[in-house]
């Protein structure tokens, strides 16, 4: 666990940074290794504190006990779907493969018997999309705010090649809680999810009631009923190592941004702009 904040901590003022993670694959990894890549079925800390680490331009053995030191909480706003990604690995020189295990000399040994070819799993989210806040100092989450707008490396959604799509900030930072700013920031899901969950209200006995939808989320919490191990201590290769954090979970009446069933049948997608050939297309 991260050391306590300190007195003074405590009494500043606090604030907090509201993400939108949404792409079409996320992998986020907590006890990966060798040829399994996994990935939890939403964002982990470590991963939270890369993306703010890379968008403030820090190198890889810069110090992060500022950015673990932030309390974070994820809101599930669509789960997405597990993706198992084959691959078979080999040296384009027709060498045997190396094992990951090295000698005394830092240099990895040969397998043995000989193995030209390694089989790899790794693990992806397809279509998923969180809503993850943190808080903190108000003055530095601000300018973690500003850093992500203006991002100095890359971000990515766990791994290099899970690119997010914009906007990653949802607006300014809040004031409050971070269980109340979760609670009120409106439903992320993507347009598809949106248009089914709108469906299956039709279809029930009552008139379409859209204006709230539990989701799931989860805080830190040193009182918090489960553990994970997704604490980074640095991002230096040779410094490598997780600690672990306490979590709570918890459902969230959320606002959903749609409009009642009355309100969606009395004006159509056509009447507000003129004609729209995709309306019938659900576009």
């Amino acid at each position: 666990m991260p050391a306590d904040p300190t007195p003074a901590a405590q009494h500043e003022e606090q604030a907090v940074l509201v993400l939108r993670l949404a792409g079409p694959l996320q992998s986020w990894g907590d006890h990966s290794a060798f040829n399994r890549r996994d990935s939890r079925p939403q964002p982990t800390k470590s991963g939270i504190v890369g993306l703010l680490a890379a968008a403030a331009g820090r190198p890889r053995e810069a110090d992060i006990s500022d950015l673990v030191g932030l309390r974070l909480g994820v809101r599930v706003d669509q789960p997405g779907t597990l993706l198992r990604d084959y691959h078979t690995v080999s040296d384009y020189r027709g060498r045997p493969l190396p094992q990951a295990g090295v000698n005394a000399k830092g240099v990895q040994k040969p397998t043995s018997p000989a193995k030209d070819t390694h089989v790899t799993h790794r693990y992806y989210l397809q279509d998923a999309v969180f809503v993850a806040a943190v808080q903190g100092p108000a003055a530095f989450v601000t300018t973690l705010g500003d850093a992500i707008r203006h991002p100095a490396f890359p971000l990515a959604l766990g791994r290099r090649s899970c690119v997010p799509t914009q906007p990653i900030t949802l607006g300014a930072v809040r004031d409050g809680t971070l269980e109340d700013v979760l609670a009120e920031e409106p439903w992320q899901a993507g347009k598809a999810a949106r248009n089914a969950y709108r469906r299956r209200a039709d279809r029930g006995p009552e008139p379409f009631s859209p204006h709230r939808i539990d989701l799931a989320a989860t805080f830190d919490d040193p009182s918090g009923e489960d553990t994970l191990q997704d604490v980074p201590h640095s991002f230096s290769p040779r410094e490598r190592g997780f600690s672990t954090r306490r979590i709570r979970h918890a459902w969230l009446k959320v606002p959903t941004g749609l409009a009642s069933s009355a309100a969606h049948t009395a004006q159509p997608a056509a009447a507000a702009g003129g004609h729209d050939p995709f309306a019938l297309l659900g576009w």
